[in-house]
């Protein structure tokens, strides 16, 4: 790398760093989750703000040829946290309460699931890319409106004191299962996006042969490395854990799947009691998620143009789309409430937390536009989405009473 460029690699994440930081507080400050403000942060450094205003300042800070870097380093950095969250991922959870939460779950990923294809069919032919498969695009929107924020979702609750409450339980057991879910079919959508029809049935061959393999040998493997690890050998073990983390994210990119499904599918496979699994989310968590995520705003925020919605039928889209998502996730839990027997107030409360969309909807969204799946301007709309779903969640929260198992 270049002297100059390297300057202003380092220059762009630090400057994001300090941007996301302060408006995260900002933000945490009236009651939402900081991650808020990290999006925002690389929103207003973008084109959305300070492109408009002082182009010559955005171009200093994130010159085109110091882009590139920066979305490796982007990349590196989603691959680093999907781990992070597969490690906060614990199987054991969906034995524990495996009945009515898995089909609530199931219930909130279909329904908006089934509505992001009904939206596709409107929308595809504006704002999909040339020469892309409709029902690449279909899979896509489906995926992009039933993702839920796993990693936000836990912050939230863990800040409003309910992790353990039976609202709390619910929703962190759905929303695992919903990762899982919409992990799967992200990884069906990028190898349909990839190839033809029957490179794609190859690819959901290996895809689910690669599961197979993670779940049956290489788990198993990670026990038993978890189990034997004391504090002299945590270090070898460590690094066999990264080592691991790294070929998984490898395999996964040949296969055609993207790396952060096999990064999030190696970290979901150690235990998630482990001294290994505690050692990595105490040492390194905080530098995948203050150093190098900001760059992955960064980059979502240069990509993100509201000058791109010129038009009211722009914006009339815009609120569609956060119609759909919010009215598919609340109405998808409520149905599946009311059929598994939970009280409505608490089936209520828990449609208005899966609701909560977050990073994990911006990594979808960077997927689908770097394998030119969706336009950039419809990725504006959704990027938009993810904000308002992620910022309601708390306001909805206060507007509906508790039920009494939560207290």
């Amino acid at each position: 790398m270049a002297p100059d460029l390297l300057f202003h690699v380092l220059l762009a994440l630090a400057v994001v760093v300090v941007a996301g930081r302060a408006l995260g507080v900002l933000v945490a400050r009236i009651g939402q989750p900081p991650v808020i403000g990290e999006v925002l942060a690389g929103i207003l450094l973008g084109p959305s703000l300070l492109g408009a205003l002082a182009p010559g300042v955005e171009a200093f800070l994130f010159p085109e040829s110091a882009r590139p870097a920066l979305g490796v380093i982007a990349q590196i950095g989603v691959i680093l946290y999907m781990f992070v969250v597969g490690l906060e991922f614990d199987p054991s959870s969906l034995r524990k309460r495996a009945a009515p939460y898995v089909v609530t779950s199931q219930a909130s990923i279909a329904v908006p699931f089934v509505l992001g294809l009904a939206l596709a069919a409107l929308i595809y032919p504006d704002l999909s890319q040339p020469g892309v498969p409709y029902f690449a695009f279909a899979m896509f929107m489906g995926v992009a409106m039933s993702i839920t924020a796993f990693p936000v979702l836990a912050r939230i609750l863990t800040d409003r004191g309910l992790s353990r409450t039976e609202l709390g339980t619910a929703a962190l057991t759905c929303a695992a299962v919903d990762d899982v879910t919409a992990w799967c079919l992200l990884a069906l959508s990028v190898g349909i996006a990839r190839a033809t029809l029957t490179d794609a049935l190859v690819v959901l061959g290996l895809s689910v042969a690669f599961i197979l393999v993670m779940v049956l040998v290489v788990r198993p493997i990670a026990i038993s490395l978890a189990r034997h690890s004391d504090e002299d050998a945590s270090q070898a073990a460590v690094t066999w854990t990264l080592a691991g983390l790294l070929l998984s994210a490898v395999i996964a990119e040949w296969i055609g799947i993207h790396a952060i499904f096999g990064a999030f599918l190696f970290g979901a496979i150690v235990p998630a009691t482990s001294p290994i699994a505690q050692k990595l989310q105490h040492d390194r968590t905080p530098v995948v998620t203050i150093l190098f995520l900001p760059a992955f705003f960064a980059v979502t925020g240069l990509r993100t143009q509201l000058g791109l919605l010129d038009s009211w039928a722009d914006w009339g889209i815009c609120l569609l789309i956060i119609a759909l998502a919010t009215a598919g996730k609340f109405g998808g839990t409520i149905l599946a409430g009311w059929l598994t027997g939970m009280p409505g107030r608490l089936a209520a409360r828990l449609g208005i937390l899966l609701n909560t969309r977050g990073l994990m909807e911006l990594v979808v969204l960077n997927v689908g536009l770097d394998l030119g799946v969706i336009s950039p301007r419809l990725f504006t709309m959704m990027v938009i989405m993810a904000l308002v779903t992620t910022a309601m969640t708390t306001p909805l929260l206060e507007l509906v009473p508790p039920d009494r198992s939560e207290q």
